[in-house]
């Protein structure tokens, strides 16, 4: 069994006295892992970096089988480890594929927007807000995508979308929203797509995404808690906000 492909290293560990064990996301493959004979060594080591670009052929006798890479890195995403916040986000991305996908299932125009974002770190003005919707991007794909084109209880496109609701995930605007406002989700301009884009309502829609992360996605999964990643993120973009 043998394939090649290209994609994002998402993470590596130390197997046995010089090998280590690697996972990568490809567009053809999905997340797939395998062994990397002497990846714990210091020529290697360095190079297998979560969040790098790679190109690996994927050898094993039987297709069951865990199976050994060969790797050739194509360019790494260091300029993210300069910064503190893009490192989180970096992090943030490839502890939440790990988390959500399913072994060896093509997952393709997630795989595009997961490498568009991670080639937006080094933009600190536009790639939270980019992160945020590859956060609905990735509940789409998963299956648990939010409806944000109509009000659910008034059944129209109206102007005034202000809620979500935390059951169906669908938006509610002002109007429909009357006495049970409370109990809905608040819905930031920027999950529309509208206005501009400050760190408040950034955090604002992470919340939003969060919560279907946390309460739909993650009991699909046999409700494991969220990555840390994830929660170190948002308190470096939380401190960014407050000028710490």
């Amino acid at each position: 069994m043998e394939w090649r492909d290209q994609g994002i290293l998402l993470s590596a560990r130390p197997h046995g006295e010089s090998a280590a064990i690697i996972e990568v996301f490809t567009p053809v493959q999905g997340r797939h892992a395998g062994v990397v004979r002497g990846g714990a060594s210091r020529r290697m080591a360095p190079l297998l970096q979560p969040g790098a670009q790679v190109d690996v052929t994927w050898r094993a006798r039987l297709e069951d089988h865990i199976g050994t890479f060969t790797v050739e890195p194509l360019r790494s995403r260091t300029g993210a480890l300069a910064d503190r916040l893009a490192l989180a986000g970096l992090n943030a991305v490839c502890a939440l594929l790990l988390f959500s996908l399913p072994e060896r299932e093509a997952h393709v125009p997630l795989y595009g927007r997961t490498e568009a974002l991670l080639d937006l770190l080094d933009r600190p003005d536009i790639w939270p807000l980019a992160y945020l919707h590859w956060e609905l991007a990735l509940l789409e794909e998963m299956g648990f995508g939010l409806d944000l084109r109509r009000c659910a209880v008034l059944g129209e496109t109206a102007r005034d979308l202000s809620y979500v609701s935390p059951r169906s995930g669908r938006a509610v605007s002002r109007a429909g929203a009357g006495d049970w406002a409370g109990r809905l989700l608040p819905l930031p301009p920027c999950l529309l797509g509208q206005g501009p884009a400050p760190d408040a309502d950034i955090l604002q829609g992470l919340e939003v995404t969060g919560h279907f992360l946390r309460h739909h996605l993650a009991p699909h999964l046999g409700d494991k808690p969220l990555p840390d990643a994830r929660a170190r993120l948002v308190a470096r973009l939380s401190a960014r906000l407050q000028g710490a």
